[in-house]
Order: structure tokens, then C-alpha cells, then sequence
């Protein structure tokens, strides 16, 4: 008789519970809405769209024409888009681990308790502040040939004046010596994982009579590889999608000759893009650019993820690996 009487109870209880998951439910669809209707209107449409769009031809006044794969054939024989690859990796290749290793040695310099230590801070990371294009600006009168910062002071010690955006040979590089002075948010953020290691750790390492540099070997590395991990992620995504600086300062010069054709020696893949979609008015053949930009991101980032388990530790494990 008793268990029949609490019956109504139970009853009333899983209702008012339910009801009360109904309301969390319909708090939480309402507090993230507005990111989803943002990433649904500003990004999973216009890259359904650029989709859809590298199979036409479109030139933004006609009515698009459908041409299938010929988009994409056609690029694997065009030389400024091969280019363009070439260019985006050899920049890849000598701009990420240097701001990567130059931000962390600097980050490591920053994270010492002397006095000023704020003031450096504060210098490092104001020029990330600034804009991409004010930056360009401001580097072409760092690099002039003949009255450039750099150049006065090469002459001033006898060395040289070099042809910093004007020689095919430097020119790539100009980009790189560039790149290090906006490096001040990856400063910060390294300078953020390296408060976050328990000081501890250092302690005892210290009484095992290790020294500064099997700290940082043992401690300091291993404990800050999820913020180098979060740092090269987004530095991956960043330098494939160069473009300001070499659009307002070279526009993919200066000239060199690969076989029997002059192609840019700083044309990077964007900027090819860019000429394609905004000066040839190809958008179909630009969309189709954008789409192998994406695949190629995704790619080498699943790949960087998944190789993560063999040098990221977190806190609490100790085997590598897991």
C-alpha cells in the first residue's frame, strides 16, 4: 500500500526534474545561438558556397557556368600557382620555427622577476598590435636601398647595402627578419604556460642537482609543449595564409627566371589567389584555389594533432606518448 502511494511522488518528482532539464536545455540553445547562426551565416555558407563555386566559371557578371574538375586541372599545369606552393612552404619552412624558437627564448628572458621586466614585456608585444598593412608601410622604409634603417647601419660597419626587397634572394628572407618583430602574442602566450608550471617542479629538480639546462630540458619544455603545441597550430594556419605584407610591399616581386618563364620569387599562394579572384575576376577558379587551401590546412593540422601524443605532455601524465 505504501509503495503504491509514493508512486504519485515519484511521478511528480521526475517531472518537476524534467522540466527543470528542459529549461537548462533551452538556456544553454539560447546563451550559444548567436555563435551558431554566425558560424552558419559567415561560415559554413560561404564555404559551402566557395565549394560549389570551383566548379564554375564566374566572372561576377555573367550567370555562372559549370565546368566540373576543369578548375582544378587547369591549375595543376599553371606555373603561378606551382609557384605560389613553392613560395608558401619555403616561407613556411624558415618562418615558423624561427618566431616559434626566437618567442620562446625571448618568453623565457621575460619570465625572470628583475625590475623592468613589465616594460619589456609591454615593447615586445605592442607591435603585434598594429595592423598588417601599417606594418608594411612601415618596413619598406626599413628596407630602402639606399636610405633604410638597416642598410645605414650595414654601411656604418663597413658591410654591404643589401637588396633587402628588391634581390630575389633576400627578399623571402626580408619576410622572415619581418615577421620577428610581431611576435609579441606568442610571447604572451608562452609567457602565460611558463606561470602556469608548478615552481615545485623546479625545486625539486634542483635538489637532484640538476642544472639551468636540464631544467628546461626535463621541466620547462615538457611541461610548456601544450602551449608550443596551441603555438604551432595557429602559426601553421597563419603563414599559409600570408598575404598583407607581400601584397603591399613587393605585390610578388622581384622577378625570376624558372625555365622559360619569369614568375615571382614572393608570390605566395594568397596572392595568387587574390590576383586571380579580384584582378582576373576568375572567382570559379579562385574558389577552387581556396578549396586546395583548405584541404592542405586540414591536412598537415590532423597531421600535427595526431603526431602531438609522441611530444605533448599534460599535467599528470608521466609515460610518453599518453
Amino acid at each position: 500500500m505504501a509503495r503504491t502511494e509514493a508512486l504519485p511522488l515519484v511521478r511528480r518528482t521526475r517531472a518537476r526534474a524534467t522540466k527543470r532539464e528542459r529549461r537548462e536545455a533551452l538556456t544553454f540553445y539560447l546563451l550559444v545561438s548567436p555563435f551558431i547562426v554566425g558560424f552558419l551565416v559567415f561560415t559554413f555558407v560561404p564555404m559551402a558556397g566557395s565549394i560549389l563555386l570551383s566548379f564554375t566559371s564566374w566572372d561576377f557578371i555573367h550567370k555562372p557556368i559549370w565546368v566540373g574538375l576543369q578548375n582544378y586541372q587547369n591549375l595543376m599545369s599553371d606555373q603561378d600557382f606551382i609557384q605560389g606552393i613553392k613560395v608558401t612552404l619555403s616561407y613556411a619552412v624558415m618562418a615558423l620555427p624561427t618566431g616559434l624558437i626566437v618567442s620562446l627564448v625571448l618568453a623565457l628572458l621575460m619570465n625572470r622577476d628583475i625590475p623592468g621586466v613589465n616594460v619589456f614585456r609591454a615593447i615586445y608585444y605592442m607591435p603585434s598590435l598594429l595592423a598588417g598593412f601599417s606594418v608594411a608601410a612601415l618596413w619598406i622604409f626599413v628596407f630602402d636601398n639606399q636610405h633604410g634603417i638597416l642598410n645605414n647601419l650595414l654601411a656604418t660597419i663597413g658591410l654591404p647595402r643589401v637588396g633587402w626587397l628588391t634581390d630575389p634572394n633576400w627578399a623571402l628572407k626580408s619576410f622572415v627578419l619581418m615577421g620577428l618583430w610581431g611576435i609579441g602574442n606568442t610571447i604572451l602566450i608562452y609567457l602565460a604556460g611558463l606561470k602556469g608550471i608548478p615552481q615545485q617542479l623546479y625545486e625539486a629538480a634542483s635538489i637532484d642537482g640538476a642544472g639551468w639546462w636540464a631544467r628546461l630540458r626535463h621541466v620547462t619544455l615538457p611541461m610548456l609543449s601544450p602551449t608550443i603545441f596551441f603555438n604551432l597550430i595557429t602559426g601553421l594556419i597563419g603563414v599559409f595564409q600570408y598575404f598583407d605584407q607581400s601584397y603591399v610591399m613587393t605585390n610578388g616581386g622581384p622577378p625570376i627566371i624558372q625555365g622559360d618563364q619569369i614568375v615571382g620569387s614572393t608570390r605566395f599562394y594568397m596572392l595568387k589567389l587574390y590576383n586571380d579572384a579580384f584582378r582576373s575576376r576568375e572567382f570559379g577558379y579562385a574558389a577552387s584555389e581556396a578549396v586546395l587551401l583548405f584541404i592542405f590546412i586540414l591536412l598537415i593540422t590532423l597531421f600535427v594533432i595526431r603526431s602531438s601524443a609522441l611530444w605533448v605532455y599534460y599535467e599528470g601524465n608521466v609515460v610518453k606518448g599518453k
